[in-house]
């Protein structure tokens, strides 16, 4: 948990403020998790803070939801096509994802059970990010991602937004993004290792 809350820190999720009057206090909790090798043996515990997004009121703290769904036809073709064409494929996953994106509302939300800072134990979270189970989280993180892949030079294709395309001289490289969880291939070893770079 201590992990958890100093990369929540180190991100500068939020900042604490007064309880504004009239606003919303979403409550949080933390949630615990194992993390499993494909074999079903334990790789690491994973404890999460995540917004009880049931409190949180439409019209007030959010407006509108997202979740990004892959089509499960663009990541055939996106596998057939890199079969047919014998391209490396490298698939990564986004630690700590939801952190990533960029709120525009005001979410206050209540500071963490157990982490409470001691200087100001009355003030709220001010959220910058989003976190887990927020109802912007989803569209928070995917804007952020997507407008980073184009400055890449990726373009989002046009019949499924979770698919993002490189494609410069005799380069191209095809990115599907579900959650989390990327799936990259590329025409060349060389080409796969720059995207990857640039993607830490």
């Amino acid at each position: 948990m201590e992990e958890e809350y100093s990369a929540l820190l180190a991100n500068q999720t939020w900042d604490l403020v007064p309880h504004p009057l009239g606003s919303n206090i979403v409550t949080g909790k933390c949630i615990w998790t194992h993390k499993r090798r494909a074999d079903g043996t334990l790789e690491w515990y994973k404890a999460s803070w995540v917004l009880r997004g049931f409190t949180q009121r439409p019209g007030v703290d959010y407006d509108e939801t997202f979740n990004l769904v892959v089509k499960p036809t663009t990541v055939r073709m996106v596998l057939s096509l890199d079969l047919t064409r014998g391209w490396p494929v490298h698939q990564l996953d986004v630690k700590n994802a939801f952190l990533h994106g960029v709120l525009t509302e005001a979410v206050y939300c209540s500071q963490l059970a157990g982490f409470v800072d001691s200087s100001c134990p009355g003030m709220v979270c001010w959220l910058n990010k989003s976190l887990y189970i927020h109802k912007q989280a989803p569209w928070a993180r995917n804007h952020r991602f997507a407008a980073f892949l184009l400055t890449l030079g990726f373009v989002e294709a046009k019949l499924d937004t979770s698919l993002f395309i490189y494609h410069h001289g005799a380069e191209t490289a095809y990115l599907l993004l579900y959650v989390d969880d990327i799936v990259l291939t590329a025409s060349s070893e060389s080409l796969l290792h720059r995207i990857i770079a640039s993607l830490q």
